[in-house]
């Protein structure tokens, strides 16, 4: 790139070029004196992230150049940061609130300038923080930075820098306190008690939630203090002694039975005798009780599910609560006594996530809830997170979740950008299963056969000192050696080791508009085909569909879950598969690649059925920014142990499938009516 700084006459015809100024009537002439003095390397920088702002709008183009043009050069290295909260805050509310969050960085960054250079940074500490968590008792927490230190009961948020201690040892010591008071709250039952009753009472409920954070942090520096001192102890000579009006409330909340309750009480008596401004003590982070319930209200839920579909197999309980198979499930009593577990049961006996689930409860209410040790119903163990009750979703009804997309224009995340909505998948005709059950009984039969092969198989280990039997090659091989006079191996014998599969399959089924047809019966056929064929196998399997509408309306359709039986309500919604809207692929991905984690398989699978690239309404998500959205998906699913392979009719999908999958983990196939007679033969290859 040529070195030479550019011209104001060069700055001002880029700008026009990349914001069209011209037919908006503005002149860049103002933003490109600015630019001029800057060099060459901030200047293209400049000019990049005012293109980059003009894909999304032209006005927020032209705020992101005039307010560069006065401050890149005292950003410096953090110039991208700053167009970023930019970028983050239009996103979220609107141009205002870019200006002000520009702003607002901006400052930000100057008075850490100023500041003394002992701060110390969030990304610098997050890797031990993260292990001292991990080794802390309770249930896994995840670490985030936000504005403020503040959890939700799953997650913890802490700043993105410190400079309030003098140096950066005490900073660091800092940031560790403020994580063990976060993670205590969750540990030691700060949100046990809803605290809006007396909030109500306040004139000020953000005075009143922090009167409230103080109390439970005296209260919680008490119980860190019985399980690690040295901490406590470092904890202590950070804040200082506590103020002398306070004394009392210090030495109640220490002892070691109180409760959350004693800190409302300190709170409410603190209201009756006039609160003001809480003392500032920094370790000390922010209450959002409401958030924090409702996080925790929808983990008791859930946990609540695992752990009595662990007991259907503890207890022998079978589908629709009949006895199980001996063989499969022992039952822990006799099957005419009803079966209470007692509330201490020992975890060891549970499966892994359900154990957790269990130790998570426990740590909520100080044992398993009564109305968990009841069956769940139908259904044996599936390690699943997923409530059973169907969700219809709706413009007008909150999402399921949010889910981050990545912008490789900005090489950032687009956060809480895609709202997804879980439903069930509409039933479809009884009948056309079994129409495509007796028109391809040949080749499903023939399917069957290949695929019995696989169930199972012993695999032969050969040259053992023992087994089932004669290794002749080996036989062949001591006789000749006895006769030149070595010394013969022992190893005459073969060993026939039984292979068992830990498979766990998702099948993603694209449900978008331009599958309608031809295409969708092909999708349909190939699944019938497919279950039919694996139900033979016993693998473990769920089939998921996807649609949407812009990044709003992001749809996945239950269409088999991995605990669902293929039974006659499978099938009908199989037949239901219809055409819909548009492939916004990466959130898709995203989302059942966690369903598929949460399996407890050694092997895990991700097959996406579709006949084109990820699109949707609009321009922005076609081209290049959906391939790599997706691929940035693709690429998560597999740290996280997920194999991924796609099936496409496509016929330029050799162009684009290369970049998403690799080279040698998708198909394209020609003709749609092959779909059912290739799929089956692709699974079997993959999971031979």
């Amino acid at each position: 790139m040529d070195e030479r700084k550019l011209f104001a006459h060069e700055l001002e015809a880029r700008l026009d070029e990349l914001l069209l100024l011209s037919l908006r009537q503005r002149s860049a002439e103002e933003p490109a004196a600015l630019l001029e003095a800057l060099p060459r390397q901030m200047q293209e920088r400049v000019l990049h992230w005012a293109g980059v702002a003009a894909q999304t709008s032209d006005d927020l183009g032209w705020l992101i150049v005039s307010l560069a043009a006065t401050r890149a050069a005292s950003l410096g290295e953090n110039f991208d940061d700053w167009v970023r909260a930019g970028l983050d805050a239009y996103d979220r509310s609107g141009l205002a609130a870019t200006r002000k969050a520009l702003n607002e960085f901006a400052e930000t960054h100057r008075n850490r300038e100023q500041r003394s250079q002992g701060g110390v940074s969030f990304a610098a500490i997050e890797g031990r923080l993260s292990r001292f968590l991990h080794a802390l008792d309770g249930r896994p927490l995840k670490l985030v930075s936000g504005k403020t230190a503040w959890t939700d009961t799953e997650t913890l948020w802490l700043p993105e820098r410190l400079d309030v201690a003098p140096d950066a040892t005490a900073n660091r010591l800092l940031y560790k306190a403020m994580a063990a008071l976060l993670w205590a709250q969750t540990r030691f039952g700060t949100f046990n008690l809803d605290p809006e009753a007396e909030l109500e009472l306040w004139s000020d409920r953000g005075r009143g939630l922090a009167w409230f954070a103080l109390f439970e942090a005296m209260r919680l520096e008490a119980c860190i203090a019985l399980e690690l001192p040295g901490l406590a102890l470092d904890i202590a000579r950070l804040r200082g002694p506590w103020p002398a009006d306070l004394a009392a409330a210090a030495a109640k909340l220490a002892r070691p039975e109180a409760t959350v309750a004693d800190s409302l009480a300190c709170m409410a008596e603190r209201r009756r005798v006039g609160a003001g401004d809480t003392p500032n003590f920094p370790h000390v982070g922010a209450l959002d009780p409401v958030a924090a319930r409702r996080v925790r209200a929808a983990r008791i839920t859930r946990e609540m599910a695992i752990v009595r579909r662990a007991l259907n197999v503890l207890r022998g309980t079978g589908p629709n609560g009949a006895a199980a198979d001996k063989s499969d499930y022992p039952p822990l009593a006799a099957e005419s006594e009803t079966q209470v577990v007692d509330p201490q049961f020992d975890l060891l006996s549970l499966p892994p996530p359900a154990r957790e689930a269990a130790k998570s409860l426990m740590q909520d209410f100080g044992e398993i809830p009564p109305e968990a040790l009841h069956p769940a119903g139908p259904g044996a163990w599936q390690p699943v997170d997923a409530v059973d009750t169907p969700i219809t979703a709706s413009c007008t009804t909150p999402p399921d979740a949010f889910y981050d997309e990545w912008d490789y224009r900005r090489a950032a995340w687009r956060h809480d950008w895609c709202h997804l909505y879980e439903m069930e998948a509409p039933a479809g005709d009884h009948g056309w299963v079994d129409e495509v059950r007796r028109r391809h009984a040949h080749l499903i039969r023939s399917i069957r056969r290949r695929f019995e092969a696989l169930r199972g198989e012993d695999k032969p280990q050969r040259r053992q000192f023992d087994g089932e039997e004669i290794d002749l090659d080996a036989q062949v091989e001591a006789r000749a050696d006895r006769k030149s006079g070595a010394e013969p191996s022992s190893r005459l014998f073969i060993h026939r080791r039984r292979v068992e599969r830990s498979l766990a399959v998702m099948f993603m089924v694209d449900m978008s508009g331009s599958t309608k047809g031809w295409v969708n019966d092909a999708e349909r056929e190939s699944l019938v085909l497919l279950c039919e064929a694996i139900e033979s196998l016993g693998d473990s399997y769920a089939i998921y569909g996807f649609s949407g509408w812009t990044r709003t309306h992001c749809d996945i359709y239950r269409i088999k879950r991995f605990g669902d039986r293929y039974d006659a309500a499978t099938r009908q919604r199989i037949a239901g598969i219809e055409a819909r809207d548009y492939t916004r692929m990466g959130v898709a991905v995203r989302h059942l690649s966690g369903l598929l984690v949460r399996q407890n398989t050694r092997h895990k699978l991700l097959v996406t059925l579709s006949d084109g690239r990820p699109d949707d309404y609009g321009d922005e998500y076609r081209g290049r920014y959906g391939i790599e959205d997706t691929r940035r998906a693709l690429l998560e699913a597999r740290e996280k142990g997920v194999r991924s392979y796609c099936v496409t009719i496509d016929r330029h999908g050799a162009d684009y499938l290369p970049q998403l999958y690799g080279p040698a983990h998708y198909s394209v196939i020609d003709d749609a009516k092959k779909l059912p007679q290739k799929i089956a033969e692709i699974y079997r290859k993959l999971t031979g």
